[in-house]
């Protein structure tokens, strides 16, 4: 993941960013990431980004082959060895 640093950002600025990460239970990188997101409108809510995870994985191709293993066999088959 990325890095980003700030220098010389305000200290009223640092506080603020602080103070609201700790009443939202976030730390302080969580709460500018948070921030840096309604800033550039790119949002989304916590059910939007499931929903649109869960479209992602429905969306995936499965070969026939993998359809066909039983797992409970294969489970059973390891644990007899």
């Amino acid at each position: 993941m990325p890095l980003l640093q700030v220098r010389d950002c305000p200290e009223d600025i640092y506080k603020k960013i602080a103070s609201v990460a700790r009443s939202e239970n976030r730390s302080i990188a969580q709460q500018v990431i948070v921030l840096l997101e309604k800033g550039l409108g790119q949002e989304q809510s916590n059910m939007e980004r499931r929903r649109r995870l869960l479209e992602k994985i429905e969306s995936r191709k499965i070969g026939r082959e993998l359809k066909e293993i039983d797992a409970v066999a294969m489970v059973r088959e390891d644990r007899d060895r």
